[in-house]
Formats: structure tokens, sequence, C-alpha cells
């Protein structure tokens, strides 16, 4: 298992870099929303769906609904003079009160599992809340600043990933070292509190690094930890709201199309929050 863990990483990673730094606008758009719809499709097993002809079903839904986005909101046209277009504002909002109730309903879980748990309208829902605003934070962010540095977006996707990387190693080596006291233990039974603190330290500690290297001004350096912080926290949610849904659906992994590590949103589950929340900091209160 770990050996093949290894190789996936070592074919994915040049991939993924290869796709944020590489790729044109329109293409990473369109790769990003594949990834998005091959997400959905292993959601619909998390909804309960056994049928193909039903999954595929929420596949093209959720595809409607990103190609909707895509034509209202081309990659090339997200920003106007340095500002994101006013409307996204609304997309971003929503995602941001949808992690706030996810928060709730991991924290309270099992408590108000049957108020989504029965039917399909309810987890439906959630996946449509948790990958639609994924694709378009990542079109924002890889368009910033487009017209003066075309590497300026994949930069600062290069830090929600970073963020969301070193916040997992950061918790697997504090909670294996230190961890004795569960976090979720109905949710996730394996993490820890001493985990979690772990990786929002290094989540800080890499944000405080990346801003020395890219020369941000100190006086910046906390109150981007802070964002890092509370970033990297809401990663944890959307790991935590995955395994709720796995718990619930009686599933070890989300899928197997990536030997080692499951499916694709057992490997995307905490950008799916970390990067519309990032945008949120970004786009509304920050200019880097």
């Amino acid at each position: 298992m770990l050996k093949q863990r290894i190789i996936t990483s070592l074919v994915l990673a040049p991939l993924a870099l290869a796709l944020v730094f590489l790729a044109p606008l329109d293409w990473f758009s369109y790769c990003a929303g594949g990834i998005v719809l091959l997400g959905a499709y292993e959601w619909s097993a998390l909804m309960g769906i056994g049928n193909r002809g039903k999954r595929l079903i929420y596949v093209a839904l959720v595809g409607v609904l990103v190609a909707l986005m895509q034509w209202h909101w081309p990659i090339t046209a997200l920003w106007q003079q340095g500002q994101m277009l006013p409307d996204i504002n609304y997309v971003f909002t929503l995602a941001l009160a949808w992690w706030i109730v996810a928060t709730i309903l991991v924290v309270r879980y099992p408590k108000f599992s049957d108020a989504w748990s029965q039917g399909y309208l309810m987890r439906g829902i959630s996946g449509v809340l948790t990958l639609a605003p994924l694709w378009l934070a990542l079109c924002v962010l890889r368009s910033a600043n487009y017209d003066e540095s075309s590497q300026f977006g994949s930069y600062l996707i290069l830090a929600v990933l970073g963020i969301v990387w070193c916040a997992d190693i950061g918790a697997y080596f504090s909670g294996k070292n230190f961890g004795k006291h569960k976090l979720m233990p109905k949710v996730s039974p394996n993490k820890t509190i001493e985990g979690f603190v772990g990786g929002l330290l290094s989540a800080a500690i890499f944000v405080l690094v990346f801003c020395y290297f890219k020369d941000i001004e100190p006086g910046m350096w906390a109150p981007y930890a802070l964002m890092a912080v509370i970033v990297a926290a809401f990663s944890a949610v959307g790991d935590l709201l995955e395994s709720m849904f796995k718990r619930q659906a009686g599933m070890k992994d989300s899928g197997k199309c990536l030997p080692g590590h499951g499916g694709i949103l057992d490997r995307i589950d905490s950008l799916t929050a970390a990067a519309p929340i990032f945008v949120v900091f970004y786009a509304w209160t920050m200019t880097l």
C-alpha cells in the first residue's frame, strides 16, 4: 500500500504542478472542471446511489452547473482592474455559509445526520455546495493578476496547496507523536486534537516562510499567518466532512482510481474547503 501510495504521488505531483504553472487559462479551467466532475461521480456513491446511470445523471447535473458558471464567468474575465467581478461574491458567500454549516454538522455528528442522510436531495445539494465553488475558486486564483504576471495566480494556488499539505503533514506527525485526545471520534477515530493543533501551526509556519521568500512586507506576516490557520482549520473540516459522508455510507474510500490513495475526493477533500475560504480572504480582505 505504501509503495503504491508513493508511486501514485510521484506521478500526480508533477502533473498537478504542470497544470497549475504551464496550462493556458482555458485548459486549466477545463481540467479543473474535469476533476470536479470526477469528484461528483464519487460523491454520488456517498449519496447511496448504486446505479451507474443514476450516478451519471448526478454528474451531468453538476456538469451543467459548472458549464453555466464557465459561460457566465469565463476564466479570462473573472477580474476587472484588479478586482474580482462583484457577482462572484454571491458564490463565495454561499460557500462560506455552507462550510460553517458543514462545521456544525461534523461537530454534532450523528445528532443531525437524519436531516441529510434520508433521500438523495440533501446529500446531492451538499455535493454541489462542496464541489462547484472549488472549481470557481481555482479559476479565480489562477487568473488573478494574469495581465501583469502569468504565474502570479499559480503561486496563489501553490500557497493554498502548501497550506493544505503542511496542515496534513503537521497533523500526521503531531498526532502520531503527541496525540492522546480524540478530535472527532465518531467521524474519524484516528484524528487527535494534538494533531489538529500541529497541523494549524505547520500551516502558519509555511505561510511565514512563503512571505519571507516572496518579500512580503513584515507587517503583513501576522495577518497572513492567521489567515493560514483559519484556512487550515476549514481544510480539516473538508476532510472530516467527507469522512462523515463515507462513514454514513459505509465506505472506506470514495473510489479506487488512485492506487494507494483511494478516490479523487480522498485527495481533494481538504482543498474543497480551503480554496474557497482562501479566496474569501484574498479577494475580500487582502491584496498580496
